[in-house]
């Protein structure tokens, strides 16, 4: 069949007036561009609706509830928690206590700052910093900083001692509050940057990818190893005999935020903790068209057919939970923020601990910390770990 023909003339034709001088690849366009108009929300107007038909087809699982009762939602969080350990795939057992080298001991004055590694039993090596008070006589309590991601591979666990995107620098200003504090290095991230699968020339994002690739080959997910890491680190702080085991805190901005809610999820120990700038609901992620806000490492597949965020960050009830968002920042879209808090409250609430989780989304902010969030992780910090009187003397302390 010979395509059909294209003419134009000068003519009026259902109030569309077509001009014959027209050159006839400039007339198709503008016919297709009139005809895309006129269909609206039927032929290619269907375009808009991708979203919505993909995440209509994929048969995602209902809204999360809370279980009515304390014993029924304890029952309910262990099973979250069995089934958030088969998402995240079949992670190598990993020891009880990870065998620590330490680099180096640096007296930086008011602390100590020791460097060390410790083989994470799947083929990598887990580079960390550990900052301990000088004037420690007693226990003190202890906070993990899980660093961020924004593109920066070469950084990783040295954001603690930078103020890029922090108002203070996070170690210097931890430790002398008195808090023995760790960072390690994720997973692509500061030392480990182009020590993947792909070889010491494949760094940043294409060296994230092929982890995340070698990963799935593997049964597992990136997402999953990260986190694997940071429970070991956990397992590291633990064992220090300068840690009051029970005030642990952890806290990051981004994929550090992500890092924090997660292991809360996961582990009992830590018993505080502050998210900043990533309290993500995944289907309202989707249904806002920012997944490209989130890296490879962040998806573990099948969530959604069991349940959405808010399951994972219920796990941690009744322990004390903040988390601090800017409304404009859209990889935390601010609807899904508010069907979290709704979802999560009651859980609190079945152990009359409703004050202990706290959400904040603060107005004309985006992806960013700022000095007023800053302010509001330390004094979290400082009602729910207490670090006064624990021997250590704080900076600010007269």
């Amino acid at each position: 069949m010979n395509p059909p023909r294209i003419t134009v003339s000068s003519r009026h034709t259902h109030g569309l007036t077509t001009l014959a001088p027209l050159a006839a690849p400039r007339a198709v366009f503008l016919l297709l561009a009139l005809a895309f108009l006129l269909l609206g929300n039927t032929g290619m107007g269907e375009t808009f609706n991708d979203t919505k038909n993909w995440i209509d087809h994929a048969n995602f699982a209902p809204d999360f509830q809370i279980a009515e009762s304390r014993r029924a939602f304890e029952m309910q969080r262990a099973d979250v928690r069995a089934t958030l350990w088969q998402l995240l795939g079949r992670l190598p057992p990993r020891p009880r206590v990870p065998a620590v080298k330490t680099i180096v001991r640096e007296d930086q004055g008011t602390h100590w700052r020791e460097h060390f590694e410790f083989d994470n039993g799947a083929g990598a090596t887990v580079p960390g910093v550990l900052l301990i008070p000088k004037d420690v006589t007693n226990k003190a309590p202890a906070i993990l900083w899980n660093h961020w991601h924004g593109g920066q591979y070469d950084r990783g666990k040295i954001e603690m001692f930078q103020s890029d995107h922090t108002p203070e620098i996070p170690g210097t200003t931890l430790v002398e509050r008195g808090y023995v504090v760790m960072a390690i290095d994720a997973y692509c991230f500061g030392e480990r940057n182009g020590r993947g699968p792909g070889g010491p020339s494949e760094k940043g994002g294409p060296g994230e990818l092929t982890a995340a690739k070698f990963n799935l080959w593997a049964g597992r997910t990136l997402w999953g190893m990260i986190v694997r890491d940071d429970l070991m680190a956990l397992d590291y702080l633990c064992s220090r005999p300068e840690v009051d085991t029970q005030r642990i805190g952890i806290t990051g901005i981004s994929m550090g935020a992500t890092r924090t809610w997660w292991l809360m999820a996961l582990d009992d120990r830590p018993k505080a903790g502050v998210a900043v700038c990533c309290l993500t609901r995944y289907k309202d992620l989707l249904e806002a068209r920012m997944l490209q806000a989130h890296g490879i490492y962040y998806f573990v597949p099948d969530i959604l057919h069991h349940f959405d965020t808010e399951a994972v960050v219920a796990c941690i009830a009744p322990r004390p939970f903040l988390s601090l968002a800017g409304a404009e920042d859209g990889g935390s879209p601010v609807p899904g923020i508010r069907k979290i808090e709704r979802a999560v409250l009651p859980a609190w609430k079945l152990f009359d601990r409703g004050d202990a989780f706290r959400s904040v989304i603060y107005p004309n902010v985006a992806h960013t910390y700022t000095t007023e969030m800053w302010r509001e992780m330390l004094a979290w910090f400082e009602t729910q770990l207490s670090p006064k009187g624990d021997g250590t003397k704080s900076k600010r302390d007269p």
